[in-house]
């Protein structure tokens, strides 16, 4: 990639590379064939009503596998489209890889509709960042920019663009180029991405299910690579989400085996429209959302998951190593992906505890690892003992975790007043310290202040440490304990 210096060519446009194949190349057909999706889209698809978009995630693919999920997305600018004279477009790249940020040196972008400028002085912005830089090669034939521009140019009056396409950058080099270029009413923010690709029609839905709830959720660590090829954008766009207060609305949810292909490969398609509109569902009401979920799930299969925790270890002592279980065995629930800790208490006192902060396996795999782990892997006690289990009660406690939200704050006193006492488990980070609490730690420190101090000694930092680059992130639990149960003792005694 060339040099971050600005090097736009006025007199370099750059022409359609998709155009007669991903949709229409005459104007006139174009511009219907937006109309109509946008028409279908309206009829077909039921929305929640959003006031003020300030940022949608839409599919790029042919117009007949995505246009009408593309469509339902565009539908919700129509009331703000008087308003919008900025579009900050981020794109996976399709043609040549890179690592970073690349812009066009181009000054403007063709379609058969018409010429679309660049935003010049939005662009000097960004170009000094160190993971952006101009690079044409990797625009030239790539349709994941090009695909929305009709779109927007059907929907939107006058307005220029930044043309991003992104390759291997970090979820923070994407928010920075996105917090610089948010702005106000006047920019509207665009992600472009697919979902799921080539798998069987069912996977596919499952898979992108489980991405949906992130975008939901603003998880940007519950994005893996075969989830969306547009993952590094999208996740940037959460955590600034996340930080300006906005909420994520699913508007459709499909694939190419519901549109145009066959149902043995298919491509997912979704469309999210990110707003502060009064209508849509508040963080708070999402965290009430988690607590009833998980809640309900503990209630119905909580002394399952406890009965696994145990068979997890005592499959170790029949020297047969971690359990191996079969998802299909088990409830729907526990087959969903979800964070857990799983502690062990000797006599009332700590006797290990392992767990995981972002949902990376089925619920029912992470209680059954973190189980193993806090009995054996926990390095400030020595492996458990068939000798312990015969001698002393060893009760099981799993808490599971809901989605972090990232806390932003200016100085500590600012962090301290934050967090709520007995409510919040909490994670700090500076560097390559880390600590996390449970929320059932504010038994012992009740004070946040104190709390605070003693998860920096958890993290290896004084207690009096601070710096600018400290970053925490709070979360809330539902915990179940196998002391509720009433085969307790008999935990440790299945076969």
């Amino acid at each position: 990639m060339t040099s971050n210096i600005i090097e736009l060519d006025v007199s370099q446009v750059r022409r359609p590379a998709v155009s007669g194949t991903f949709y229409p190349s005459n104007p006139k057909e174009l511009h219907a064939s937006v109309q109509f999706y946008l028409s279908e889209a309206a009829g077909k698809i039921s929305s929640t009503p959003i006031i003020t978009p300030k940022a949608i995630i839409a599919p790029h693919a042919g117009y007949k596998y995505s246009g009408l999920t593309a469509a339902a997305a565009y539908n919700s600018l129509k009331p703000i489209a008087n308003s919008i004279n900025r579009v900050v477009i981020m794109g996976p790249c399709h043609r040549i890889g890179i690592s970073g940020i690349a812009l066009p040196s181009s000054h403007a972008f063709d379609t058969p509709i018409g010429r679309i400028p660049l935003d010049i002085e939005a662009i000097s912005k960004i170009v000094p960042l160190d993971q952006v830089n101009i690079f044409d090669d990797t625009h030239k034939e790539d349709h994941a920019i090009e695909v929305h521009l009709p779109f927007l140019q059907v929907i939107l009056k006058n307005f220029s663009i930044v043309p991003m396409i992104v390759g291997q950058s970090s979820i923070n080099e994407v928010a920075e180029v996105l917090q610089t270029l948010w702005g106000g009413d006047e920019t509207l923010i665009l992600v472009s991405s697919d979902l799921s690709h080539y798998l069987p029609y069912d996977e596919a839905q499952k898979i992108d299910n489980i991405t949906c709830k992130a975008i939901e959720q603003l998880d940007p660590t519950a994005l893996s690579e075969e989830q969306a090829c547009g993952r590094n954008s999208i996740k940037g766009l959460m955590m600034v989400a996340r930080e300006k207060g906005l909420s994520a609305v699913t508007v459709d949810l499909r694939n190419s085996g519901d549109t145009a292909g066959n149902k043995d490969s298919v491509v997912g398609y979704g469309s999210w429209v990110l707003t502060k509109n009064k209508n849509v569902v508040k963080s708070g009401s999402t965290e009430d959302r988690f607590k009833d979920a998980t809640q309900a799930i503990l209630d119905k299969h909580g002394e399952t998951m406890l009965t696994i925790a145990a068979k997890s270890i005592l499959n170790v002592f029949a020297n047969d190593g971690p359990v191996n279980l079969n998802l299909q065995g088990f409830p729907r629930e526990l087959q969903e992906h979800g964070a857990c800790f799983v502690t062990l208490q000797k006599d009332r006192l700590l006797r290990g505890c392992i767990g995981t902060i972002h949902p990376t396996h089925p619920l029912v795999k992470d209680v059954a690892y973190n189980a193993y782990n806090a009995a054996f892997q926990d390095t400030r006690f020595p492996k458990l003992t068939t000798g312990e289990l015969s001698r002393h009660i060893i009760s099981i406690h799993i808490s599971v975790l809901s989605p972090t939200e990232h806390l932003i704050f200016a100085d500590e006193a600012e962090l301290i007043h934050q967090l709520r006492p007995g409510v919040d488990g909490l994670i700090l980070a500076d560097g390559k310290h880390r600590g996390v609490f449970l929320p059932i730690v504010w038994q012992e420190l009740p004070e946040p202040k104190e709390f605070l101090n003693h998860l920096k000694l958890k993290a290896g930092l004084p207690k009096d440490h601070w710096s600018e680059k400290i970053r925490a992130w709070r979360y809330v639990t539902r915990s179940i304990s196998s002391e509720a149960l009433p085969n307790h003792v008999n935990l440790w005694r299945l076969n």
